[in-house]
């Protein structure tokens, strides 16, 4: 089960409440600034660019069923009065524009006011629409019979308007009726039921089974909540939560699961590709295609198909550096007889990859990430290796960190893949702008150094 068939229509809430936003950030000021000959272009730039970084370190958008309207009203003044600030820093370096208070007080007043009147109702009528329906649930359940796993469970079931379906305990120290099973059941039950929630009470596991599990909601796209214990010290990975005062602790997410952090990768993606395609591609590639062309009959451009953001098939684009042959799901080795000698000198220099740009600026791809695999390696090391399908809950990349260490080109054993793996899921839990910054350099690096496993 894919994450794209476990998903519900939450997800597109931080999206369309950007949207919202932006709407009011664009567009109200050409009402009200029309006066103070400002360059809308530049301050527009500007004022979305600060507004995100604002909203990422103040976790504006940062707003789940168990927020209270407290915590939601306290980053809207905190996100309103670090903005306002910065929107009047803009004028003393744009000396042709007129300053005029009340222009920006009525203009952000209104924007606020949007903003508060939007987030209200969706957070008010969201949780109506979950009582008076039974939509939008998650599943969740318990492992362990404690008091206080006892204490949540009687939370998911008089806060409705949380919107958590409770389906029962799991225990290997206690039976009754509300024990669904013994922890060996677990993963059968996972899977039938569709849970999209675990919370575990700590006592109840071993360190071997808390990390096997931690393992299979990772493989399976599960939420992993853990019910703290004072008496036990938490790794720094783990993050509290409340639900009114009961303190639930999960795993951190991926910095990639951020939306403005998404946002600010996409914009890197589209600017960097441009620059690619307008500066390197538009002379590289009717080079490259005469050379193509000239050696072997065939296309210039080799597609296929790939597994991308939650194994959903895209079309990988290459130029082609093989002659036409039917293995395309058999990756190339060293001295393979299918590549051509213009193959040889493109694959050598990552040429070949080139143009996988236009499937970044086509939303497929990314420019850093884990690289895309055939869909037979998918096949063969997906229930092999742990952590192998966390690589999908990411856009594949042109390069990634896998490959500026070393491990790229031909899978002759599994640690070769393991290693992959290994620095595929570094990637994605530490991920930083500057890393991705780190890689892309590296590999620029790497091209002209040469790699060994290029072929």
């Amino acid at each position: 089960m894919t994450a794209a068939q476990r998903g519900r229509y939450s997800k597109y809430l931080k999206p369309i409440s950007i949207i919202i936003d932006l709407i009011a950030l664009i567009g109200l000021p050409f009402f009200f600034f029309r006066e103070l000959k400002l360059n809308f272009w530049y301050f527009n730039l500007y004022q979305i660019s600060c507004w995100f970084i604002i909203a990422y370190f103040s976790g504006f958008y940062e707003i789940y069923r168990y927020t209270t309207p407290v915590q939601i009203f306290s980053k809207i003044a905190k996100q309103a009065v670090i903005f306002l600030l910065v929107v009047i820093a803009f004028f003393p370096f744009s000396k042709e524009t007129i300053f005029s208070g009340r222009a920006i007080a009525l203009s952000l007043s209104l924007t606020f006011s949007w903003i508060i009147i939007f987030k209200s109702l969706t957070f008010y009528y969201l949780k109506k629409y979950r009582i008076a329906t039974g939509s939008n649930y998650r599943n969740a359940i318990i492992i362990g019979y404690s008091k206080e796993a006892i204490r949540l469970k009687d939370l998911f079931t008089t806060r409705i308007d949380f919107g958590y379906r409770f389906l029962g305990f799991f225990s290997d120290k206690v039976q009754n009726k509300e024990v669904k099973g013994d922890l060996s059941s677990i993963y059968t039950f996972l899977i039938e039921n569709k849970v999209d929630e675990i919370y575990c009470s700590l006592g109840e596991l071993s360190n071997e089974k808390i990390k096997n599990l931690v393992e299979f909601a990772d493989e399976h796209n599960i939420g992993i909540k853990f019910i703290p214990d004072s008496k036990e010290i938490f790794s720094k990975n783990l993050k509290i939560d409340y639900y009114e005062f009961f303190p639930v602790l999960s795993l951190q997410k991926s910095p990639l699961d951020e939306p403005v952090v998404m946002f600010v990768k996409r914009v890197f993606d589209i600017f960097f590709s441009l620059l690619v395609v307008v500066f390197f591609l538009s002379w590289l590639t009717p080079i490259l295609a005469i050379l193509i062309k000239l050696e072997s009959k065939g296309p210039v451009f080799f597609k296929q198909s790939r597994p991308g953001l939650n194994e959903q098939e895209f079309f990988c684009y290459k130029f082609r550096s093989m002659q036409i042959n039917s293995m395309t799901e058999k990756e190339a080795s060293r001295n393979d007889p299918r590549v051509t000698r213009i193959g040889r000198f493109i694959r050598k220099t990552s040429l070949d990859e080139m143009p996988q740009f236009f499937n970044v600026l086509l939303g497929e791809m990314s420019v850093v990430g884990p690289r895309p695999h055939l869909w037979s390696q998918n096949k063969t090391y997906g229930n092999r290796i742990k952590k192998y399908m966390v690589r999908h809950h990411v856009k594949p990349g042109i390069t990634g960190l896998a490959q500026v260490r070393g491990f790229r080109g031909e899978i002759e054993t599994d640690e070769d893949m393991i290693n992959r793996i290994k620095y595929d899921v570094f990637y994605i839990e530490n991920w930083s702008l500057l890393l991705d910054f780190k890689i892309i350099v590296q590999t620029v690096i790497n091209i002209f150094k040469g790699e060994e496993k290029a072929y």
